[in-house]
């Protein structure tokens, strides 16, 4: 029987079963346990750790440096028993993987947590880098790296830093961790601590760190705010480098801090005097102004006045004459124009210019120039349906309506004589300023007409039903040119109005010079005269009738004609 100071072999497995918890040696593998280093040979350690055979251990399982593995005989490490015994007897052990069980354990713990954990990038694989978290292996996404891609990793390499980790499977061994989230969420901090110390309104300096086309993004000293392009300056600024460059020192001042997105917007021109103070008395409506032209729009064009002040002129205010065209075809950016405030805003901050008021009106140079009366020349530029369009002096046209194309034709004849970019002849017969209207006549030019403007003077001494004496001027197929008096207005008999009977409808039996009472039965738009023999007839065959009597009273109407003309 085996005393108390020379423990048995039941002993030991006692004393085992009970530091294990009752487990057999069989119940060792795959679990992380103590043991006590014995021996150290060459480059491997002696362990026990308790079973039936010792385990080895490469010395540089152990290593923190190089070659610096710090054990002695006696330590107390742990180990992971991968088999109880192998082929020689021995026990199959690994720090490593007693360190990888460890540090997983650890790193769920913190996963769970939502803690940091710290580790060291030793390596490069495919889309991104290797992280050693005290044993335990995790990916690190190219992405994940930092903030802003970083081009060279070198400097991070094997220095110890925080990461998060994003997702962990124990059963597959990944691990995924992410150095830029540490770095945002510490940036937040300093964002948040560096965002209660500024204010809206307040002044600072700032450096810009980099440029885009609506702005500009400026360092305050750990947080970045953004310049936008329209809070530069008060004049146009096309593109932020047009102002600053990167690396300036600028002064600028907080607009606004929008604490939920932690966003901070900058202006410079908020620290300059706003030019649209007194704008409205500095540009009074009516008056004429020099500027420049800045930009050019399908709608009109602006014009700078001052630098940050600028107006619109609209494409309808910008040309008398041309109608419908694009503001580009007017006028062309950086030309100096002279425009007329049409209408002030200062609190839309909004000025209305007009080109074509700061020049003559066209109609009112025509008219002053050509008075009515006055003949023009000038090309065709359009036939319609009602008239001819000519072009005249300063860009402006007047039209020709049918019925003052020629005498003795209809309108629709008169027009079929004309072609587009026939040179003609006219008299002026109107001008409309405010309509914008020229009315013209070509047929007031013929032979005996009289002149415009002395049309209506000679035809206002003539009444409607009214019989005159009038001279032939010109025999025609359709009728007579015919004048009244000597000097008398020009007027028109018709065929139809030569006679009752077919026969005295012939113009041929006419010739000029030859003299014939004809009554006015009207006047054209340009108050010249129409005249008709047959309406002069009937007119004298009623008036016999009534005084003579009637056909009924036994009396013939030859008779009672005969009477009458006896009498005149």
């Amino acid at each position: 029987m085996a005393s108390a100071a020379n423990p048995t072999r039941d002993d030991f497995a006692k004393m085992l079963d009970e530091q294990l918890g009752g487990v057999a040696d069989d119940g060792f593998e795959g679990r992380v346990v103590k043991g006590t280093i014995t021996a150290i040979e060459n480059d491997k350690a002696v362990i026990d750790v308790g079973l039936k055979s010792e385990g080895r251990v490469p010395l540089r399982e152990f290593a923190r440096g190089e070659d610096d593995h710090g054990l002695k005989v006696g330590d107390e490490v742990e180990v992971y028993v991968d088999r109880v015994e192998n082929a020689d007897g021995e026990a199959m052990l690994s720090r490593d993987r007693a360190r990888r069980e460890a540090a997983w354990d650890k790193l769920e713990n913190e996963f769970g947590e939502g803690k940091r954990v710290e580790g060291v990038i030793f390596g490069r694989v495919k889309g991104g880098f290797t992280v050693d978290l005290d044993g335990a292996v995790a990916f690190l996404p190219g992405s994940q790296v930092d903030i802003r891609p970083v081009r060279d990793v070198a400097p991070l390499m094997d220095v110890p830093q925080p990461f998060q980790i994003l997702k962990m499977d124990r059963r597959r061994g990944n691990i995924v961790v992410s150095r830029r989230a540490v770095l945002e969420e510490t940036r937040a901090e300093q964002r948040s601590e560096l965002i209660e110390k500024l204010s809206e309104g307040q002044v600072i300096e700032g450096v810009v760190k980099n440029i885009t086309d609506y702005g500009a993004f400026v360092d305050l000293g750990g947080i970045d705010g953004l310049l936008h392009v329209t809070d530069m300056s008060y004049k146009r600024v096309n593109h932020p480098s047009e102002v600053i460059n990167i690396g300036d020192t600028v002064t600028v001042q907080i607009i606004r801090i929008n604490q939920d997105t932690q966003r901070i917007s900058l202006g410079m021109k908020q620290l300059e005097s706003d030019p649209w103070e007194g704008a409205a008395v500095k540009y009074p409506v009516g008056a004429k102004l020099s500027g420049t032209v800045t930009n050019i729009t399908e709608y009109g064009a602006f014009v700078e006045l001052e630098p940050g002040i600028e107006g619109l002129v609209h494409v309808s205010e910008m040309s008398w004459t041309k109608k419908n065209v694009h503001p580009g075809k007017i006028v062309s950016t950086s030309q100096e124009v002279e425009v007329m405030v049409l209408e002030v805003d200062s609190d839309k901050r909004r000025i209305s210019l007009g080109l074509k008021q700061a020049q003559q009106n066209p109609w009112e140079a025509f008219a002053e120039k050509h008075p009515v009366g006055s003949q023009v020349e000038g090309e065709v530029k359009n036939a319609t349906e009602f008239g001819l369009f000519i072009g005249l002096d300063g860009d402006v046209d007047g039209m020709v309506h049918m019925s003052d194309i020629a005498w003795g034709i209809s309108g629709e004849d008169a027009l079929a004589l004309h072609r587009k970019g026939e040179e003609v002849s006219a008299v002026v017969l109107d001008v409309d300023v405010e309509k914008e209207r020229i009315s013209l006549g070509m047929k007031q030019l013929e032979r005996g007409a009289p002149a415009a403007g002395g049309v209506a003077a000679a035809s206002g001494s003539l009444r409607r039903g009214e019989v005159v004496t009038v001279t032939v001027l010109e025999v025609r197929d359709g009728g007579l040119e015919v004048q009244a008096g000597e000097d008398g207005a020009t007027g028109f008999i018709k065929r139809s109005d030569l006679g009752r009977d077919r026969d005295e409808q012939r113009p041929d039996r006419f010739q000029v010079g030859q003299k014939l009472d004809a009554m006015v039965t009207g006047f054209d738009r340009s108050k010249k005269p129409n005249f008709s023999v047959k309406a002069r007839q009937l007119a004298e065959e009623k008036e016999a009738v009534e005084q003579y009597g009637s056909s009924d009273s036994g009396a013939s109407l030859g008779d009672i004609l005969g009477e009458a003309l006896k009498n005149r």
